[in-house]
């Protein structure tokens, strides 16, 4: 049965908020960390993913991408932007939570507790580049299984059964929304045999050495949106300036409508 207690009991010691029909978990990185930690122990599931504005914004018209994200076990705020709302609206979350930074203590842990790990996304040079980088640093003992990020929808069962059948504790999907989210969602059962299953995003091409992340002064200050988007400008202009442009818009009104 996936009967989730440790995420249950977890719940009765937090809140759980909701702005612009997001749901989010108020959750520090290392209540995070414990939460996981303790699923994985108990060869529990849980379906983890991390909002933005971006997301925040495509989920106000998008109900499939609403469903599945509002449907997840665990939610976090990784956009420092996502806090400053919550705050402004009343309802302030502990702290951002880091897609990236999580990642890259997960895999710490599975090495530390010999967990298995499949990389799932991104182009294949780029995940086996990230596959590459952490048996060296760690050993390929922590290595389940890895997939590019590049296929056909009739493929989705596939590569779920490849991966459940990996043996994997932990799953990184380094595919773009809302396909990665809608994906997870939609093969979960196929999946659960995979103890913690993540979104990451672009942290692939981070941790590969493909994409450098913002210096740390400017992820403490909210700016690592407009980083990403001097690196990659015509990939990102609309995400980020018309998104984070919605955004504000939303959060305003939604301010003024509950004064």
């Amino acid at each position: 049965m996936r009967s989730h207690i440790i995420w249950l009991n977890l719940k009765k010691q937090m809140n759980r908020i909701n702005i612009l029909n997001t749901t989010i978990d108020n959750l520090t990185m290392q209540e995070t960390l414990h939460a996981i930690e303790q699923s994985i122990s108990k060869s529990e599931q849980i379906h983890h993913v991390v909002v933005n504005a971006g997301k925040i914004v495509s989920m106000q018209k998008d109900l499939q991408l609403r469903q599945s994200v509002n449907s997840s076990d665990l939610i976090n705020a990784d956009g420092q932007a996502v806090v400053w709302a919550s705050k402004l609206l009343r309802k302030p979350l502990k702290e951002r939570v880091s897609g990236i930074d999580l990642m890259i203590k997960l895999v710490e842990l599975a090495f530390k507790e010999k967990y298995k790990i499949f990389f799932f996304g991104a182009k294949e040079e780029v995940v086996s580049q990230v596959v590459k980088k952490y048996t060296s640093q760690y050993s390929y003992d922590i290595i389940a299984g890895y997939r590019n990020g590049y296929f056909q929808k009739e493929e989705e069962q596939d590569i779920a059964r490849e991966i459940s059948d990996s043996g994997a504790n932990i799953l990184f999907v380094a595919i773009s929304s809302p396909t990665k989210e809608n994906f997870l969602f939609e093969n979960k059962q196929l999946l659960q045999r995979v103890n913690f299953i993540m979104g990451v995003g672009g942290s692939f091409d981070v941790i590969s050495g493909k994409a450098k992340r913002a210096p740390l002064w400017i992820q403490k200050s909210g700016l690592e949106w407009f980083y990403r988007l001097l690196q990659e400008p015509k990939r990102m202009w609309k995400r980020y300036l018309i998104g984070n442009t919605i955004f504000i818009i939303l959060v305003v009104k939604e301010f003024f409508k509950n004064k």
